[in-house]
C-alpha cells in the first residue's frame, strides 16, 4: 500500500493541490494499480514474442519521380527565378 506522504509527494511533483478526501481516495486508487502491476508480474511470458505492433503491417512506399507535366512547370518557373543551382532555387542564407 502506498503511503499518504508517497502520495502527496507524487502530488507536489504534479502541481498538484490535493484534499485530504482526494488524498485518501488517490492513495487507494494508486496501490490497487501497484498491486495489479505487481499481478502482472507474476505472468510467465518466457514464450511470448515483443511486438511493436498488434497487426503484423508494412509501410508501403513508391519511388520518388518526377512527372511529366511537373517537370516541364518547374522548369518554367526556374527560369523566372533570380538564381539558380543544380536545378533548384538558390536563395541567400539567412544567420
Amino acid at each position: 500500500m502506498i503511503s499518504e506522504e508517497e502520495v502527496q509527494h507524487i502530488a507536489k511533483l504534479a502541481r498538484l493541490g490535493l484534499t485530504e478526501k482526494e488524498l485518501g481516495r488517490f492513495q487507494k486508487e494508486l496501490s490497487a494499480i501497484l498491486n495489479y502491476i505487481e499481478k502482472l508480474k507474476e505472468v510467465d511470458i518466457s514464450g511470448v514474442e515483443p511486438t511493436s505492433h498488434s497487426i503484423e503491417m508494412e509501410n508501403v512506399m513508391r519511388e520518388d519521380e518526377e512527372k511529366g507535366k511537373l517537370k516541364t512547370k518547374n522548369k518554367k518557373l526556374l527560369e523566372l527565378v533570380p538564381e539558380t543551382k543544380d536545378g533548384y532555387l538558390k536563395v541567400k542564407s539567412i544567420l
